[in-house]
């Protein structure tokens, strides 16, 4: 196989859902303004893009340090190297959040099995519908909005 052909491959293979991509768009502007499908294409293929291009950069940086791993530093360091250091203390802001977060999930049990059952479709969505606001907030000036307390995790079995 050529490797133009591996290389166009890879980018096909290479995308973002779409569902998701467009409900962020759309929750990003006011209720009035309607987005053409080839802009919010264009919008996910930047995006794409974007992400290649921070990995790309991200791995420079690894590799430049004699590392194997990236870390989050390395994606910092990458934005700093292709201009977007204005973007650094806030991206490092939800980087810190989503740290919180995640630990406090797996602490409370929220998010794993409990008695073999996954989260509930209700759960899934509540959870996602807060993690856009979230989002929305910090992209308005860094508004907080109000955590929402995670329902009791299901008593196990074994205890």
């Amino acid at each position: 196989m050529d490797p133009a052909d591996i290389v166009e491959r890879i980018k096909e293979d290479a995308s973002l859902p779409k569902a998701t991509m467009t409900k962020i768009i759309k929750e990003m502007l006011p209720p009035d303004v309607r987005v053409a499908r080839d802009a919010q294409d264009l919008i996910i293929e930047c995006c794409v893009e974007f992400i290649n291009l921070i990995s790309s950069e991200s791995n420079e940086v690894c590799s430049r340090e004699e590392r194997k791993t990236i870390a989050p530093e390395h994606v910092l360091k990458a934005l700093q190297v292709l201009g977007f250091g204005e973007y650094i203390e806030e991206v490092y802001t939800a980087y810190e959040q989503h740290k919180l977060e995640t630990t406090d999930s797996m602490r409370s049990g929220v998010g794993r099995p409990s008695n073999g059952a996954a989260m509930t479709e209700e759960e899934a969505l509540a959870a996602q519908q807060r993690m856009f606001a979230e989002a929305r907030a910090r992209m308005n000036g860094g508004a907080s909005v109000p955590k929402q307390t995670d329902p009791e995790p299901e008593p196990s079995l074994n205890s």
